[in-house]
């Protein structure tokens, strides 16, 4: 037997013989880095949308005009980014957010606490990765009948508000735009919200919808294992929705349920 394959090896001859080796030989070529085209892009998009939920849908309307910022706010495409909550911070309330949208993680603005941290006030800053320059400002309102944010441009213009609605059936947070009228606490008297976020906040997993019903926006838990003092979103925001906006109320809602666990934590001790 090992004869009569020795015999058909020779029988290949040098050039067979080598192109057969060279078969199963590593590859010493750099492989060409691949480009998706557009029509595969929307198929992983309408994937996408089957597993996370529906497909965002573009923002026509902003609600208030301009936005937060020039450069930073409003895309004329789909954009993905990735929060990070630090795990050492001075005031537990700071994060980096990257935008991954190329697969590449590429710097976006940073979320820092205010160093003077007071009970039920909380201060939080959205800043440019590359600049500093300060694009959104989170104001926690002290005195309200539910956990609300105010919500500042940089040059202190009060644009509006994030709140944790009162009567609900469900965990919600509602977006209002300063200006718009209505009074109240309870939502009844209130103008209608300009985004309403709702969704399976335990798992973190929510959706922003406008005032037309439309998503605009989501945010899933990254990752298995997540901790109060360091929870990962992934966040995306469609076209024409202000990408800062809805990172400044993604931070604002972790917060928001840091401090609940908190009190739960602090209340089973206490029974103990």
């Amino acid at each position: 037997m090992r004869s009569t394959l020795a015999l058909a090896t020779v029988g290949l001859g040098p050039a067979l013989l080598g192109a057969a080796v060279s078969a199963f030989a590593p590859s010493q070529h750099t492989a060409t880095p691949r480009h998706r085209s557009p029509a595969l892009n929307n198929l992983l998009d309408d994937i996408g949308g089957l597993i996370g939920g529906p497909k965002l849908e573009t923002e026509k309307n902003l609600p208030y005009d301009p936005p937060f910022s020039p450069t930073l706010s409003v895309s004329d495409n789909v954009r993905t980014f990735a929060i990070k909550e630090r795990p050492i911070s001075f005031t537990g309330e700071d994060f980096d957010v990257t935008e991954i949208t190329s697969g590449n993680e590429n710097a976006f603005v940073r979320v820092r606490g205010a160093m003077l941290h007071l009970p039920g006030k909380d201060k939080m800053r959205v800043s440019c990765s590359a600049t500093g320059e300060q694009c959104v400002e989170m104001d926690r309102v002290m005195i309200a009948a539910t956990p609300s944010y105010d919500l500042y441009r940089s040059d202190g213009t009060k644009i509006g508000w994030i709140e944790k609605k009162l009567i609900s059936f469900m965990d919600t947070f509602d977006v209002y735009m300063e200006g718009k009228g209505g009074f109240g606490v309870t939502g009844l008297f209130k103008p209608t919200p300009a985004y309403r976020i709702e969704g399976d906040f335990l798992d973190r997993n929510f959706s922003f919808k406008n005032e037309e019903g439309k998503i605009v926006a989501r945010a899933n838990m990254d990752g298995w294992v997540q901790l109060d003092m360091m929870n990962h979103y992934q966040i995306q925001v469609a076209e024409g929705m202000d990408a800062l906006l809805a990172l400044a109320c993604v931070c604002c809602i972790d917060e928001e349920f840091d401090e609940e666990h908190q009190k739960r934590r602090e209340e089973r001790q206490r029974e103990e």
